[in-house]
């Protein structure tokens, strides 16, 4: 766009406008006309312009960066932008978020953090879609609506509900190590800048000669972890974080991060004593050595927040040939669920927003489709021809997976449901972990007894029931705290 054309005010079909903040009527006092097309294309974009908000992790900010490879993995994988020489660099997109509120809602609240990173790597985009936790709540994707639904307001009264978010976690115990990380003094980051970002997940790191591992990742933060406390939280600005990410980075205090792996063979998860599908449980760093693999740097903020945070697609399907899935069953759902939300939020064209674009020149073989610009591959035809030059990459392919055996028949049942005395220990492992640090269990009891109060008494006893099974002394502490303090609940 020439510097001319920028000192135009036009409309949306590029006439200029002489005066848009003018409207034609008859005379001084009378009525408007339908004629006046500048006026009605304002209006008609204004009321279009909000698209909808993302079902989670809504309420967000985001910035851009780089990473830089520091320790190549060869050995593990064939990705191209983790096996080049130390000090390769690749571009990168960061968008931080809570979790359950909507859009506006406090960057204070108790409540996991997203920790969202996009490569734009030779080989496509590459998202590493995470959380500023280990675990998560569920490990069947079918009680992932069900749980959200709980995190989200009251359908009668439009209130956060005290007594469906208790009654769900203490009905569905699997969720115990979640919520001991989300109640302690680590569940309420003091920004977005002083918090890890982890997997969760367990993915697999390929190689084309067949060989694979399973792979989690962490981001370290080197700005430390900090946390607020219970009331200060309360009493946070709801944009804290959003403006101490943004103006650390205006001032050149550039974020940063440190990236690890933690590997695991197939005889390792053979011998674990988890799932290594199951992403309520993680893998022990003293069993698992993290191995550093780069550094995270965030040092340009977002020019238009709508163009560029708002509208950025992340998916955990959006991986590069040396890097796959695994049986994880949340992990396989979300590989379907994300890029659909973002077909409904943005469109079938999603990919071609700038933000969401490949940085590697290739063109998506889709055709058609709303709001499609690029030129839908020209006079090409709508299907692979061999009338046309197209090209197929013919090993390392991100659509060719890695030589993993199955066998089974189909079969329905919730695995997520079945608990055993195993599913307390790591939590109960946390409980005394919090007590090598001053006050945090005792910081612990009150996070929750302040928010349990308010449930119904029924729901209260389930879950004393679900902190006895992880420690006697703990669901006695609970039980008292939140007893000495009454049924808060006005329902």
């Amino acid at each position: 766009m020439s510097e001319s054309r920028k000192l135009y005010y036009t409309t949306s079909h590029g006439c200029p406008v002489m005066d848009p903040l003018a409207s034609q009527r008859i005379g001084k006092h009378g009525p408007l006309l339908l004629q006046d097309s500048a006026m009605i294309d304002l209006l008609a974009h204004f009321d279009r312009e909000r698209i909808p908000e993302r079902v989670v992790h809504a309420n967000g900010a985001g910035a851009f960066g780089e990473f830089e490879l520091t320790n190549p993995i060869p050995d593990l994988t064939d990705a191209h932008f983790l096996t080049q020489k130390p000090g390769y660099k690749v571009k990168t997109l960061l968008r931080f978020s809570t979790v359950g509120g909507e859009r506006g809602t406090s960057d204070c609240a108790r409540d996991p953090r997203g920790f969202a990173l996009r490569f734009y790597t030779e080989e496509g985009n590459c998202d590493w879609v995470m959380n500023n936790t280990p675990v998560f709540f569920i490990r069947d994707p079918s009680k992932f609506p069900v749980f959200i639904h709980t995190q989200k307001r009251n359908p009668q009264t439009n209130l956060k509900d005290a007594t469906m978010f208790w009654d769900y976690l203490s009905s569905n115990q699997e969720c115990i190590n979640q919520v001991m990380i989300l109640f302690s003094d680590r569940g309420t980051p003091d920004g977005f800048r002083k918090m890890d970002g982890w997997s969760g997940h367990t993915y697999k790191f390929t190689k084309r000669d067949g060989s694979w591992i399973y792979v989690q990742w962490v981001f370290k933060s080197r700005q430390g972890n900090h946390n607020m406390t219970n009331d200060q939280a309360a009493v946070c600005d709801p944009d804290y974080a959003t403006a101490d990410l943004f103006n650390a980075i205006e001032r050149k205090d550039y974020p940063q991060w440190d990236a690890y792996v933690q590997t695991m063979t197939q005889e390792q998860a053979d011998q674990f004593e988890h799932s290594v599908f199951d992403l309520t449980k993680f893998w022990p760093e003293d069993r698992y050595p993290p191995r550093k693999i780069g550094v995270l740097t965030l040092n340009k903020n977002p020019t238009n927040y709508f163009a560029e945070i708002e509208q950025a697609a992340f998916s955990p399907s959006h991986l590069v040939p040396g890097i796959e899935p695994s049986a994880d069953p949340v992990l396989q759902s979300r590989l379907f669920s994300y890029p659909d939300t973002h077909r409904y939020r943005l469109g079938a064209n999603y990919h071609q927003i700038p933000v969401n674009c490949p940085m590697n020149g290739y063109s998506p073989f889709h055709r058609d489709g709303a709001m499609r610009v690029d030129g839908n591959l020209g006079s090409q035809p709508n299907y692979p021809s061999t009338l046309f030059d197209i090209k197929y990459k013919t090993e390392g392919s991100a659509s060719d997976p890695s030589q993993e055996e199955w066998s089974g028949k189909a079969t329905l049942y919730q695995w997520g449901s079945e608990l055993t005395d195993l599913d307390y220990v790591q939590a109960n492992e946390l409980w005394n972990e919090f007590g090598k640090t001053p006050k945090m269990q005792e910081n612990f009891v009150y996070n929750v007894a302040v928010h349990l109060c308010n449930a119904e008494r029924s729901v209260q006893e389930k879950t004393f029931g679900m902190f006895d099974k992880v420690n006697k002394l703990l669901g006695s502490k609970i039980r008292y705290e939140t007893t000495r303090r009454g049924n808060k609940n006005s329902l």
